[in-house]
């Protein structure tokens, strides 16, 4: 066991994921150039391929410009459940090694592997073990990182990527930032990195040699903080995942939307796609808001506080009606995006206070168990198609081809 470790903290970092788990099912696009996206005017690649990242194509990149970079790539539609399925595999598999886990995005996390080294050894060997697990469990590729501090385990995976194992052992981990290009150190974006590079610090190391004092005088709070990561300093401890705050699923039209009745219908749409998330992540809604952005991007909200908290699209449709009515009222302009978030989430199995309600007022009905029998069916035929009734005649694409969902 190597003794000069204080600390072991692993970042695994999953390879192109939403592409990667398309490939699972798509393997005909394997060393393809390839993108995750929908297809629409105003789309962007949520994913690409390290093909497609060859004639420079990378993530949030408009697809139209994507296309005019690779003509023959192939586009890939996006399917955020399945997305969700197979994050929850891979941190439950993470999860194996150690309880201390801090999920940054679906897709990536820190472990703080401290207490395991002992039971499964090396930093190295433990990176390994994830690497092959992973694989083995999923068939999917991830890269892991490993330092004494979350900010040094981020840039190791990120500069060993695809599919790599980077080990940074504490002792060096001067040696291994000094003469990295400042743009890698994490929190350092283009602009500020353009800043940085043109007052003459263009590494780690020449950013490491400046003083907190004077970059504080230049950056504000920031400078002293970059000076630290770029020391190796980072006494940021890796938090077990926070509690989820909100849910929520958005779409933005390929053309603004004015017909009430075409609004209504995504509404709906996106009720029971936030219903199933919900669902499937084990909560309920005790609020509901809803989002709807102008064509001048000019962005306006409204909340509702729900009677009793519930997982159900009828509810939520039905309080994201009102809301929504109330924003046109008061606003009536097109419509570019529209959007629900469930917020001030619950347990699904922690008891309800039902509303106390007058003699003259009725329930709401209750949808919990048609949209659980909807689940079931959903389980066992995927490819079923079942959608609102509301959505049959002339149903929007599920997946954005009149729009494309967003899920935050």
């Amino acid at each position: 066991m190597d003794d000069s470790w204080d600390a072991v903290v692993l970042h695994v970092d999953m390879d192109a994921f939403f592409l990667a788990v398309e490939l699972l099912d798509h393997p005909q696009l394997s060393g393809r150039p390839a993108l995750v996206a929908h297809r629409g005017g105003r789309s962007v690649v949520l994913s690409a391929s390290y093909e497609a990242r060859g004639f420079g194509i990378r993530s949030a990149m408009p697809l139209a410009h994507a296309m005019a970079l690779c003509p023959g790539v192939a586009v890939v539609e996006p399917r955020h459940g399945r997305y969700t399925e197979v994050s929850r595999q891979v941190m439950g598999i993470l999860g194996g090694f150690t309880p201390v886990l801090e999920q940054l995005s679906i897709d990536e996390a820190f472990l703080d592997v401290s207490g395991a080294r002992r039971r499964l050894g090396t930093p190295a060997r433990i990176g390994s073990l994830i690497r092959a697990q992973v694989r083995e469990r999923t068939g999917l590729p991830c890269t892991v990182g490993a330092a004494a501090t979350k900010s040094v385990a981020k840039i190791a995976s990120t500069r060993a990527k695809p599919d790599g194992l980077a080990v940074v052992p504490s002792a060096r981990t001067r040696e291994y930032l000094d003469p990295l290009p400042v743009g890698a150190l994490w929190g350092v974006g283009p602009v500020l990195g353009q800043r940085l590079v043109a007052a003459g610090l263009t590494t780690v190391g020449d950013l490491a040699a400046q003083s907190p004092q004077r970059m504080e005088r230049w950056l504000g709070v920031q400078g002293p903080a970059l000076v630290r990561l770029a020391r190796g300093i980072d006494p940021r401890p890796v938090t077990p995942e926070h509690d989820t705050k909100s849910l929520g699923v958005e779409r933005t039209f390929d053309e603004d939307v004015r017909d009430p009745a075409e609004l209504h219908r995504h509404l709906v749409g996106l009720s029971h796609e936030g219903a199933i998330r919900l669902r499937r992540a084990g909560f309920r809604a005790g609020a509901i808001s809803v989002k709807v952005k102008a064509p001048d991007l000019s962005v306006r909200t409204r909340t509702l506080t729900l009677a009793t908290p519930t997982d159900s699209a009828g509810p939520i449709a039905e309080a994201a009606e009102g809301l929504l009515r109330a924003l046109q009222q008061a606003h009536r302009v097109p419509v570019r995006l529209l959007g629900i978030r469930a917020e001030r989430l619950s347990g699904a199995g922690e008891a309800v206070q039902e509303s106390l309600l007058w003699e003259d007022e009725r329930p709401a009905a209750d949808w919990s168990q048609a949209d659980r029998v909807a689940d079931d069916i959903r389980r066992k035929f995927p490819r079923a198609g079942l959608r609102p009734a509301t959505l049959v005649d002339r149903q929007p694409p599920a997946d954005g081809g009149s729009g494309r969902k967003e899920l935050r």
